[in-house]
């Protein structure tokens, strides 16, 4: 910078003003979306989560959301892998459903378009209740 060279004033950018095509931007980008459960299908799968816990049969829950899935993963102990996983995967929504039940081994219990149906799978035979 020359003695010659007026000093120009810092002048803030008003707010909701775009940058200039000439500045260089320095913010990232945004962070991948990810899937994940919404607040009414959280609410079905923790109804189903909860009665089973009353029942003594599930003990912890784990959830993972992921770029392409969300899973609640559903455990009797904390420390063993996974007794059932619901899994959400928006990409089979036109074909299967994005909704499925998965067993241990991998075998898809349930698979539809509406979690309510795929979570009666947990429901079983009803039990006879003598006085």
């Amino acid at each position: 910078m020359s003695e010659t060279e007026p000093i120009v004033p810092f002048r803030p950018r008003e707010p909701g003003a775009r940058p200039e095509a000439t500045e260089a931007r320095t913010w990232a980008a945004p962070p991948a979306p990810r899937v994940a459960f919404d607040r009414k299908e959280l609410g079905l799968i923790l109804a189903a989560y909860g009665a089973k816990v009353a029942q003594g049969e599930w003990r912890d829950y784990a959830l993972d959301f992921g770029a392409a899935t969300a899973i609640f993963s559903i455990f009797r102990r904390s420390s063993e892998v996974p007794l059932y996983q619901i899994v959400k995967d928006p990409r089979l929504a036109r074909r299967q459903g994005q909704y499925a039940v998965v067993a241990p081994g991998g075998l898809i219990m349930k698979r539809g378009h509406d979690l309510a149906q795929v979570l009666r799978v947990f429901l079983g035979k009803p039990k006879l209740v003598t006085p």
